[in-house]
């Protein structure tokens, strides 16, 4: 009851691809309707009969290593009763129910604790404090935990546990449920799959355009960031200067979980369309042509395993694959997108509206041209403009706008926070890995895409072998930002106009 073992049986985890929702998993079921048919009392009723009879009680401490498993039927009833619930609200009044009616015993918890700080105070032996230490832990553990426990060990269970915090997560964007409780439920899930989903249980696996045919159509329907538009897209992606790669897990090799794709360059790339348009200079690699390898997107293809750490791992692995390969390489870094930069500009420029005294974002200059060519009030119209993309179709306002537009994106990488580390979600995870912000690049991305999301602009973020490891804990231990001057020089100017 107290963990599960590190070492699950490959069997326990096949398969990882998640089902769809119908047909519903195999198993026995509580009733012979749909969920969904079943009224509301009805279905509450057998949401509470289902966890009664699947969520084990926790044994004493005595008896928790002499107590046996419940029958494997028990889960198999959760998983199927769970599969048979059609909406996403359904399921979150589920998962509810479960994180707050069967986690911890905080009257256990108390009644450890105090045990604890009595033993503390009295010269005891050593061995009855961290016997007294033990059972608090025990008592720590929520019940939940030993459900998701024997799920895994389920065939098709942890694929199941994957897909389960899927729904958890979305319900809690959808804020169909919140509070501590499920924040909790979630980070349980999240350390389980952690251990089950640790870089030892991983395979690293490259893509090559002689893959079989159904990796290639997984890969390529999995590519979130720049979409492959069709089979020779793909070709080009898995060919000559390019690589491309993913893990899998130890139980099920060929099944892509999270993917990177590499551009293998002369120097380092500023504009995406160089990378995933244009073809390479030769079929045949020439060696003397790569001088550096541009990290240009990356997918996790189970949105149940965010927060698992799987990129970072796998930019790690890949960049010691290519060191092997090519030992004369001497530049690593991404070509990275700014999701929410225009939101965050047009929200900017709206509260600028509205306090009609305020100009810092912009230098006089800088103003009077812009008037000139949009013909109205600098931040309001500014704001309509940006909201489509038709304003690169005028060069001047292109011209006028690359500076400013710059600077106050160096300021959203750099200078706007949550909790202290970056807002922005990409720039967070490069920071995290030890890369360094390294260069911000005008009109880098022209796609309806790029340019919705961040004004056409992306970042290089830096790797550099040797500093990543310091970097990480620089940025994590004190929250600084390791930047390029480039981008310090950005900020200074942005800072020297500005007065947010």
């Amino acid at each position: 009851m107290r963990g599960f073992s590190p070492g699950l049986a490959a069997r326990r985890l096949l398969p990882l691809r998640l089902p769809p929702r119908s047909p519903q998993p195999p198993g026995p079921r509580l009733s012979s309707r749909p969920v969904a048919a079943a009224g509301a009392g009805s279905r509450t009723g057998a949401m509470d009969e289902v966890l009664r009879r699947a969520v084990p009680p926790t044994p004493a401490y005595e008896l928790r290593e002499k107590t046996p498993a419940p029958a494997e039927g028990q889960c198999a009833d959760f998983v199927s009763f769970y599969g048979g619930l059609t909406e996403v609200a359904q399921r979150a009044e589920l998962l509810g129910r479960l994180a707050q009616g069967f986690g911890v015993d905080h009257g256990q918890v108390a009644e450890q604790s105090a045990g604890v700080l009595q033993l503390r105070q009295q010269p005891r032996e050593v061995a009855v404090l961290l016997q007294a230490e033990d059972r608090l832990r025990y008592a720590l553990v929520p019940r939940y935990r030993g459900l998701f426990h024997h799920i895994s060990k389920l065939d098709g269970g942890v694929r199941f546990l994957v897909q389960l915090r899927a729904d958890l997560l979305e319900a809690q964007a959808l804020k169909l449920v919140e509070g501590p409780h499920m924040r909790e439920m979630n980070g349980v899930l999240k350390s389980m799959l952690s251990e089950w989903f640790s870089s030892g249980f991983l395979n690293l696996e490259r893509v090559t355009w002689h893959s079989p045919c159904e990796v290639l159509q997984k890969v390529s329907e999995s590519e979130a960031v720049h979409p492959i538009k069709n089979w020779m897209d793909m070709k080009q992606r898995v060919g000559p200067y390019r690589r491309c790669y993913f893990f899998s897990h130890c139980s099920t090799p060929g099944e892509p979980l999270v993917i990177l794709y590499v551009a293998l360059t002369s120097d380092i790339s500023s504009n995406i369309q160089s990378i995933v348009k244009e073809h390479p200079p030769t079929e045949a690699e020439e060696r003397d042509r790569i001088a550096a390898a541009i990290f240009y997107s990356i997918s996790l293809t189970q949105q149940g395993l965010q927060g698992v750490e799987l990129g970072t791992f796998l930019i790690k692995r890949v960049l010691r694959e290519l060191q092997k390969e090519f030992p004369h390489l001497g530049a690593f870094s991404s070509l990275s997108p700014i999701p929410g930069f225009t939101k965050w500009l047009l929200g900017l420029l709206n509260s600028q509206t509205k306090d009609h005294g305020r100009k810092e974002l912009f230098t006089d200059s800088e103003s009077r041209e812009i008037i000139e060519i949009i013909g109205g009030p600098v931040h309001e119209t500014l704001k309509v403009v940006l909201s489509s993309n038709e304003w690169t179709q005028s060069e001047k306002l292109v011209r006028v706008l690359h500076a400013p537009l710059m600077r106050l994106c160096a300021w959203y990488l750099y200078g706007e926070k949550h909790r202290g580390y970056a807002l922005n979600p990409v720039a967070n995870f490069h920071l995290q890995n030890g890369a360094v912000m390294w260069r911000i690049n005008w009109m880098a991305d022209s796609s309806p895409r790029g340019l919705s999301n961040s004004c056409g602009l992306m970042v290089n973020y830096r790797y550099y072998p040797e500093e990543t490891g310091p970097n990480s804990t620089v940025y994590l231990g004190s929250k600084n930002i390791k930047a390029s001057e480039q981008v310090l020089s950005l900020v200074a100017q942005f800072q020297k106009n500005s007065k947010l």
